[in-house]
């Protein structure tokens, strides 16, 4: 499945209030999830396995590295967990990094909202408008994750550039 989507990341000292402000809003809960995100060495873009008690799936994505509100192209393959495939992925590209976290997470409507505790990098919280559909213009979706900014009452200094496994590498070396 391919999947246009804007988001934004922003490190924050604790999600607690922020996840209470969400709440006001009636989102739908989906639940805490422990999620192991393997990224593998491929040539282009990224490529991780998430491996989760609700979301696994084989993600496939391009991004850019800015601290904003940012435009991905995913192509997402959803599938029961087998630990073959991450023997596959693992013998043909070699391991990049593992991330592990916990992750509750939110929906209202098409956008999705994560509070994140990633291990060895702290707190965050992410909140992507997707679109599976293409239903929205970019735009349309960067100003739902503004819109989502300004409600959170964020700073721009909040927000991070980097995937968490580029932030866990850089913090390694």
């Amino acid at each position: 499945m391919h999947i246009k989507n804007v988001e934004f990341k922003a490190r924050i000292a604790d999600w607690k209030t922020l996840e209470t402000k969400l709440v006001t809003l009636n989102p739908v809960f989906q639940g805490t999830d422990h999620q192991v995100d393997t990224y593998f060495n491929v040539p282009k873009g990224r490529l991780k396995l998430r491996e989760g008690s609700i979301e696994h799936a084989l993600i496939q994505y391009e991004r850019g590295n800015t601290a904003d509100a940012k435009a991905s192209d995913i192509v997402l393959y959803q599938h029961e967990p087998n630990p073959a495939l991450k023997q596959i992925l693992t013998h043909q590209f070699g391991i990049k990094v593992v991330i592990d976290k916990q992750r509750k997470i939110y929906f209202i409507d098409h956008v999705k909202f994560h509070f994140d505790v990633v291990e060895g990098l702290g707190n965050f919280i992410e909140v992507e408008a997707i679109d599976a559909k293409n239903a929205f213009t970019l735009e349309e979706l960067k100003s739902k994750c503004d819109h989502y900014f300004s409600f959170f009452e964020l700073q721009k200094e909040h927000l991070e550039a980097l995937s968490y496994s580029d932030l866990l590498l850089s913090k390694l070396k």
